[in-house]
């Protein structure tokens, strides 16, 4: 009897009882068919024969509490009642054709001999082991990546805008330079565990199923430390403090993070080592600004620099410039100062841009005051008509 066949097979039927048939009325069935299809009873009637068959085939499952218990399980997780027998002794589940001997890997009338008997455990210790089956030796823990690692850099406005190289000073976790990793004390080596062999897992079984986890006296390496490491007590690694150079690239923004390959945590038994990211903190600056490749910058004017326009002469990141202010120029206007700005990666430059700020002085001088209402007499008013017009609607 194999476990094909508990899939493919109805027992409850062949002995017309429910599912939920009691241990006495299962016996009862089986010994009124019994009866009946007994050979000594029927010479000569092959089909008595088979029934026969089939009766004792059910009753040696579900008469035994274990095997009852795990052919309900069984069925229960392949769709019990799913199959209907079919030209290829197969099944259907849903109308759609499928043979359960396909399954395990065996045509009509064949099938691998992985699947007999055990087969079922078979099938799920390869499953949940990761392969190699109940027979077949378990795969152990491989290389493990080491995890990555973050810190933060505060960088000063100027250097993120041209770039800049860095010493970083980091303590993190790293490999033990007197056992070079492998955690055993200097003429030692680690030793096979004892529990799992070297394997890494262990298997236990649970009725027809088998099921694998990581050694827990290993903690799934597959080898133990009898003599540990005196400098990292058997675990490969310590904390260390090392520097890097980090380069930052020019254009460098506030927020970014930079990924420096293989610079993190070291990886487990040979595996690679993780990444290490730059979360970069900008500090502001007290004049410029920053939006995308463009520098901000706000300058103050008079008002009669407005009216009447003038030269400014503004600072850069790498010197000064020379701005023309237009004569009746208003407050808030930006002027552009071209290829002032960042510097992308293909060479090309932002752009300063400087915004006007008109200064309205809280106090002027008496002379200032009468040259100022002299001014104001001899130039035509603001055009409010507009607003005006609204104005009187409610007088």
């Amino acid at each position: 009897m194999s476990s094909k066949d508990w899939i493919e097979k109805d027992y409850y039927a062949a002995l017309g009882v429910d599912k939920s048939a009691s241990s006495d009325e299962i016996k009862k069935a089986y010994r009124k068919l019994a009866r009946e299809s007994h050979p000594d009873h029927n010479p000569g009637d092959t089909g008595a024969e088979e029934r026969f068959k089939t009766v004792s085939e059910a009753y040696a499952v579900l008469g035994d509490e274990k095997k009852r218990r795990e052919y309900d399980e069984m069925r229960s997780l392949f769709g019990s009642g799913a199959f209907r027998r079919n030209a290829r002794g197969g099944g259907q589940p849903g109308g759609m054709p499928f043979d359960v001997s396909d399954l395990f890997g065996g045509g009509a009338g064949g099938g691998d001999s992985r699947f007999s008997g055990g087969g079922f455990t078979d099938l799920f210790s390869s499953i949940f082991s990761g392969g190699g089956g109940a027979g077949g030796p378990a795969r152990p823990r491989g290389p493990a990546r080491g995890r990555d690692v973050e810190t933060e850099v505060a960088l000063d406005f100027t250097d993120a805008v041209r770039g800049v190289t860095l010493p970083l000073t980091l303590r993190a976790p790293g490999v033990c330079d007197t056992c070079h990793g492998n955690g055993a004390k200097p003429g030692t080596q680690p030793v096979a565990c004892p529990v799992c062999h070297g394997a890494g897992v262990t298997t236990r079984n649970q009725g027809s199923f088998s099921f694998s986890e990581p050694c827990r006296n290993c903690q799934g390496v597959g080898t133990i430390v009898e003599e540990k490491c005196p400098e990292c007590h058997g675990t490969g690694g310590v904390t260390k403090t090392r520097t890097l150079n980090v380069r930052f690239p020019a254009g460098v923004a506030d927020g970014q993070r930079i990924r420096l390959a293989g610079r993190g945590e070291p990886g487990e038994r040979g595996g690679p080592a993780g990444d290490l990211f730059v979360q970069v903190k900008v500090r502001p600056d007290e004049l410029f600004g920053r939006t995308g490749d463009d520098l901000t910058l706000t300058v103050p004017i008079t008002y009669a620099e407005a009216v009447l326009g003038t030269d400014l002469r503004v600072p850069t990141l790498d010197g000064t410039v020379t701005l023309r202010v237009p004569p009746g120029t208003p407050g808030g206007r930006v002027l552009r100062a071209r290829g002032k700005g960042v510097v992308r990666k293909d060479g090309r430059a932002g752009d300063l841009l400087v915004t006007l700020d008109v200064v309205v002085p809280a106090k002027v001088s008496d002379e200032a005051r009468a040259a100022l209402e002299t001014f104001a007499a001899q130039t035509p008013p603001a055009a409010r008509e507009h607003l005006d017009a609204r104005v009187r609607r409610f007088s």
